[in-house]
């Protein structure tokens, strides 16, 4: 099987942009992917895209052009731009395709989401007693986490004031002012521990990403992105997931346990190879316990990697270098290829004002949705 290679990203700034649907803005990110490939539509032999709330991906053709192109659609929760570049890279590395895109974008309204259970084959009193995607939920999973392996609120804190810093060097960014500590900490509390700024917001926005067979991206004379690993899986027995309302005795793994594991055997390098990391953090919470469940750290030792600001752009790992969820919003459809495009301008040292020092040679990125999915990629240059 050939290595395939990122030869063009694209994105639309994330946040809110009235007058422009998510389709607008996904078309927007794909003409900029192409642009940066230095190819042209009729080159692009098949593509997959992820929408959750802005309508099909495909018909994004009578924009692009009538090309006959192959186009599949991908829902699947917060992964389902994870899910859509993994569907992506199996198309080149079968050697069925030489060059293909995965795209992904969204346009929610303003608000929390509203999951709906019939979408999950789930009663409509399961919603009603809070059990769905609510504040509620992922506030009681990390009060259980901080109590089982010693998590301040301060630490939580340091994730939100980190994500708004990196914020300020990126501009697809949504929230793009740092925000200190004290302000985060004294903010009207949502749901407790977690006051307003440890929550991300539905958002807009659009990604695009165009991969090509390692023969391919010599012949377009690209730099040499490669990816070396993109695994997504479901949930094992015993797991915690958005939608559960107890916790088995008998706990097994994650999706994220399984999907890291996959990712690394496949790219035949360990956790302490990465040079930085785009973990899911919809929650401040969710960064800490992503961090452990992708083998960066042990439970409980987030309270010291914070505190010692080994996260930090500078530091042993750096994370979420362009604020992740928190400071750019979730668009579900283009959030999980936004890490990747995050991490492509990394290995390629455009980060600006954020760019990781040393020379990065390897990134790590990681999804995880409802109810129980999880999907990750490995890029090395």
């Amino acid at each position: 099987m050939t290595d395939v290679c990122i030869v063009g990203v694209g994105i639309h700034p994330f946040g809110r942009t009235d007058g422009l649907s998510g389709l607008d803005q996904g078309v927007f990110a794909v003409r900029q992917a192409l642009a940066d490939a230095g190819v042209a539509w009729p080159d692009v032999q098949f593509a997959y895209g992820g929408s959750d709330s802005a309508g099909n991906p495909d018909t994004m053709v009578d924009r692009l052009g009538l090309t006959g192109v192959q186009f599949i659609n991908v829902r699947n929760g917060c992964a389902a731009g994870g899910s859509a570049l993994f569907s992506a890279q199996m198309a080149i590395k079968s050697g069925e395709f030489e060059l293909g895109l995965a795209v992904g974008f969204d346009k929610h309204p303003r608000g929390a989401f509203n999951a709906l259970p019939a979408e999950y084959n789930l009663p409509d009193w399961y919603g009603e007693a809070g059990y769905m995607i609510t504040t509620q939920f992922f506030a009681n999973k990390i009060t259980r986490y901080m109590h089982d392996h010693g998590i301040s609120p301060t630490t939580l804190g340091r994730v939100a004031e980190k994500a708004f810093r990196n914020a300020v060097h990126a501009p697809h960014a949504w929230r793009r002012e740092p925000v200190s500590l004290e302000t985060i900490m004294e903010a009207p509390m949502i749901s407790d521990p977690y006051t307003k700024y440890m929550f991300c917001s539905p958002a807009e926005g659009g990604v695009a990403l165009l991969l090509a067979s390692e023969k391919k991206a010599r012949e377009l004379g690209k730099p040499l992105v490669r990816l070396k690993a993109a695994t997504m899986r479901t949930r094992p027995p015993g797991s915690f997931e958005v939608f559960a309302p107890s916790i088995d005795v008998e706990r097994g793994g994650s999706a994220t346990n399984i999907a890291s594991a996959a990712a690394f055997e496949l790219a035949g390098i360990s956790p302490a190879d990465i040079a930085l990391a785009q973990l899911q953090d919809t929650e401040a919470g969710a960064e800490l316990m992503h961090m452990a469940e992708n083998g960066f750290c042990k439970d409980g030792e987030q309270e010291r990697w914070l505190a010692d600001g080994l996260t930090e752009i500078g530091g042993r790992l750096p994370v979420n270098t362009d604020g992740g969820c928190l400071a750019c919003g979730e668009p579900i459809g283009a959030s999980g290829l936004r890490q990747v495009y995050e991490n492509v301008v990394q290995l390629r040292g455009d980060g600006g004002g954020r760019q990781v020092p040393g020379n990065p040679k390897t990134a790590y990125s990681h999804v995880y949705g409802a109810p129980g999915v999880s999907a990750v990629t490995i890029l090395e240059r």
